[in-house]
């Protein structure tokens, strides 16, 4: 597989710098959304490098700085919980990548993403459905996303060791449902994914 393929051909189109972008955390009941964008250097070899659901937590850790380290620029940005229930997790996931696109030390000229949704960015751009398997530059920005967000549940697992957060990430488990009903809400709880709550 031409892990480049989708870069190559935005570069051929005279796009010179195209970040990959992708998001972490659309379904869990807990917690912000977050966002990557990486532009990786043509044909950078990052050994391991894969969606991040198909990673090891370890690996996704090592893999983490040797990506930031390679990369030409990358931004991770997030949108809150309080965002996710104003706007709907479709609109906090694209703030949440406009942020991670803004803050890239290196402005891109083309975007890809993951997924069939493209979000409002100050640049074109191309949907990619699965991409985190088919682009280098979203999948780097799977990992950076997802393993941004996993250190952030690990510190709220340390604040509220009650709810489990290290084993459950935020996710409608069985422990997490039991944890809220034994102890309440906490600010980031997502109101509107628990709207049901009373039936579990």
């Amino acid at each position: 597989m031409d892990w480049f393929f989708y870069e190559r051909s935005a570069m051929e189109a005279g796009h010179e710098l195209v970040c990959g972008i992708d998001e972490a955390g659309r379904g869990p009941l807990f917690g912000p959304v977050y966002a990557a964008a990486v532009i990786l250097p043509m044909d950078c070899v990052i050994d391991g490098l894969n969606d991040s659901k198909k990673l090891s937590e370890k690996k996704r850790e090592q893999l983490f700085d040797v990506i930031r380290e390679k990369a030409v620029a990358y931004g991770i940005g997030s949108a809150s919980a309080a965002e996710i229930d104003q706007r709907n997790i479709l609109q906090a996931t694209f703030l949440a990548m406009g942020r991670a696109f803004a803050v890239l030390s290196v402005p891109a000229n083309w975007a890809l993403i993951d997924g069939n949704r493209m979000p409002p960015l100050p640049v074109g751009g191309e949907t990619i459905v699965k991409g985190d398997g088919k682009s280098a530059s979203i999948a780097a920005a799977s990992i950076l996303a997802k393993v941004s967000r996993d250190r952030l549940l690990r510190e709220m697992d340390r604040k509220f060791p009650e709810y489990g957060f290290a084993r459950h990430k935020g996710y409608g488990t069985a422990e997490h449902y039991a944890a809220i009903k034994a102890h309440g809400l906490l600010e980031e709880h997502r109101r509107s994914f628990l709207k049901n709550l009373s039936e579990k």
